[in-house]
């Protein structure tokens, strides 16, 4: 076996076991928040099921408590059967025990345990936090500082093909041009700035994508009115701009490298082309094209030197774009509070609520991610690392308990609100009306997760290619505005 096919099974095997651990926890914590508060209050468990429907052959077992622990063939959730509870055995299959013959359980009884799922994911979420928190991360400089911007797109390509002027260069925008807030909310790095384009809700008059960006340049701030345009294949709001960050020199191509025989070294960062400042990826590429034919000046720093190194016409068209350089870019060692790091997930999670149910936003199912896209997504941050992969699950198991407590039927909070409506009325809603309503919401539920799972397909084959590269390319760091999918 080749070293190369012995690395990628190895790799495989490693992102596999990631999947199954972190995304089998989360659903697995949450499930045993349930378990143990109704073991806590003195009710009937039958059964403890990971995942829905039957159970896989071989996957069911009755422990000695009595309890059934099984897993099902649909990886969608899970559930405990509670006789005492509402009858769902359309849902969970019918309870063995007679729930007439058990005491009624109590409404406090009721809401611990169908808040102990929420409370145990948010208890799983903050011990990952705090390994976060000790072990800290490295993120590219432009994602720990203020969003400046480093390159202004000239065009935009449209969601129907065409193009058009981007509403960046529209608004007059600047390299180097500082975001300081959008519609009055406060940007402070530039992964809130990518979230606040995404979800943007704002339009004028005539009802077209309107958003004001508070700037700051040369010392001076002011508000410019711009309008993002629906991009990409995902359909999502876009402006044309990308951040601000080194561009340091990493290696040089093996096969040919002018840059090499030019002068420049590993380590060294590139400040300007013909006094332009480059900060971005995309701006070194344009400009290197854009002046192939004619000597381009370049300012290097090196160490606490500078150094000047004139770059000759290139005729070479690869050559033209990035001299045989792989540039990278500075990382900054983080130690964000656990305290925070949930915070800003609930926020992010009920701001995404809110952006989808607002009738302004371009943001629609289509852009949600279910069982199918959480796996795409562990996969990609298994290829970056065991801190991507346990950031993206303290994300998972926030937005997990923050949806399950929604009042809508089928999900914790639906149940509590049945026991919280029956308290109110002084008798428990009907049987009937409950299972029925638990049925028709169950069926929706499953119809979303299919509709979304289409969209979730599309877009892991559309960025296979992306993520399963014949070689890596010259210029690495690509800060490029994401499209919605990935937040």
């Amino acid at each position: 076996m080749s070293p190369g096919l012995l690395h990628s099974l190895l790799s495989n095997f490693w992102s596999i076991f990631l999947i199954v651990f972190f995304f089998g926890s989360s659903i697995l914590v949450h499930e045993l928040g349930h378990f143990l508060a109704a073991r806590r209050r003195g009710l009937a468990v039958q059964r403890f099921s990971i995942g829905l429907g039957p159970a896989i052959p071989g996957c069911s077992w009755t422990g000695k408590d009595g309890v059934e622990y099984r897993l099902a063939w649909f990886p969608v959730g899970g559930y405990v059967l509670l006789p005492q509870f509402a009858d769902l055995s359309l849902l969970e299959g019918e309870a063995a025990v007679d729930a007439t013959h058990l005491p009624p359980v109590s409404y406090l009884s009721k809401m611990i345990v169908l808040v102990a799922g929420a409370v145990f994911n948010v208890i799983f979420a903050f011990i990952l936090a705090c390994i976060i928190w000790v072990a800290g991360e490295s993120l590219p400089n432009d994602m720990t500082g203020a969003a400046r911007i480093g390159y202004v797109k000239p065009t935009l390509d449209l969601a129907d093909g065409s193009t058009i002027t981007s509403p960046a260069v529209e608004a007059g925008l600047q390299v180097g041009d500082t975001v300081r807030a959008v519609d009055g909310e406060a940007i402070p790095d530039w992964t809130t700035l990518y979230q606040r384009i995404f979800s943007g809700s704002g339009r004028d008059a005539q009802g077209r994508p309107q958003a004001v960006f508070t700037i700051e340049r040369d010392g001076r701030t002011f508000d410019v009115t711009l309008h993002p345009r629906i991009s990409t294949e995902d359909k999502v709001r876009q402006v044309g701009i990308s951040s601000w960050y080194d561009l340091i020199v990493s290696q040089f191509n093996a096969t040919d490298s002018l840059g090499e025989k030019l002068g420049f070294r590993t380590g060294d960062q590139i400040l300007t082309f013909d006094g332009h400042p480059m900060a971005n990826a995309t701006e070194y590429q344009d400009y290197l094209i854009a002046n192939r034919s004619r000597v381009v000046n370049a300012l290097i720093k090196r160490g606490a030197a500078t150094v000047a190194i004139a770059i000759p016409p290139r005729p070479d068209a690869v050559t033209a774009a990035h001299l045989g350089l792989v540039l990278t870019t500075g990382y900054t060692t983080v130690h964000p509070s656990p305290f925070g790091q949930i915070r800003d997930q609930i926020t992010t999670t009920f701001r995404s609520l809110s952006t989808l149910l607002n009738p302004h936003s371009d943001v629609g199912l289509s852009k949600m991610s279910g069982p199918i896209g959480i796996v795409h997504y562990f996969s990609s941050a298994a290829s970056a690392g065991l801190l991507a992969v346990i950031n993206l699950t303290i994300m998972i198991n926030v937005g997990l308990a923050c949806l399950n407590l929604l009042p809508i039927p089928v999900l914790d909070g639906g149940h509590m609100l049945f026991a919280t409506i029956g308290r109110l009325r002084g008798r428990s809603l009907p049987t009937n009306f409950i299972v029925n309503t638990q049925v028709v919401f169950s069926v929706l539920l499953l119809s979303m997760v299919l509709y979304i799972s289409v969209f979730d397909v599309r877009r892991w084959a559309r960025d296979w290619p992306s993520e399963h590269p014949a070689a890596a390319a010259p210029v690495q760091p690509s800060r490029d505005q994401p499209t919605g999918d990935r937040h």
